[in-house]
């Protein structure tokens, strides 16, 4: 079902059921950016058939050697965030393809210096639902743009009682338990 198909109804449980699998595969994506920011590999992999592919140009194989590849390489940076922008899905019964925009911050350090890299891009990604679950058969990162400065980031010298997002299990939202109302 095309997304005008939709649009246009017909059908209400074939657009409600459409509007999940939607949902269900659009989760891939942020689970996949949140597993990079908390370098949780697990979380990472989970995205992924076994048998996913994953194609970077640089690296280019099976989805989770790049998933271990990953976590390694990020866990060097002082800090990463990875943001998802529009996001399309079209839906071919068990498979679906997805262009999924993307911009990517991190934090590193060269020569002793903090620098801000970003890359700005895209997925062209390939779902598979197997057994009633949707995972990313075969992901490709496309690069549109990237960009490398000194790093300026006088807020957190000059406020440092903000809050700040951690790396891992002591991030705030593996610990939600903590949120307080008041």
């Amino acid at each position: 079902m095309t997304n005008n198909e939709l649009v246009k109804g017909g059908d209400l449980d074939a657009s409600i059921a459409a509007l999940i699998d939607r949902q269900a595969i659009a989760e891939l994506s942020a689970k996949y950016m949140r597993a990079l920011d908390r370098l949780d590999l697990d979380l990472l992999r989970s995205v992924y058939w076994c048998d996913a592919t994953d194609a970077r140009g640089f690296i280019n194989g099976n989805a989770h050697d790049f998933c271990a590849f990953a976590i390694e390489l990020l866990t060097e940076h002082q800090a990463n965030h990875h943001m998802i922008g529009q996001t399309l899905i079209e839906l071919a019964g068990d498979v679906a393809f997805g262009e999924v925009y993307f911009q990517a911050y991190h934090r590193i350090e060269r020569d002793g210096e903090g620098r801000d890299f970003w890359v700005i891009g895209r997925y062209v990604d390939r779902y598979e639902r197997r057994e009633g679950i949707w995972k990313i058969a075969h992901r490709a990162e496309l690069n549109d743009a990237c960009s490398d400065h000194p790093a300026t980031d006088d807020w957190f010298r000059t406020t440092p009682q903000g809050l700040r997002g951690a790396r891992g299990q002591g991030d705030l939202s593996y610990n939600r338990h903590l949120l307080k109302l008041d």
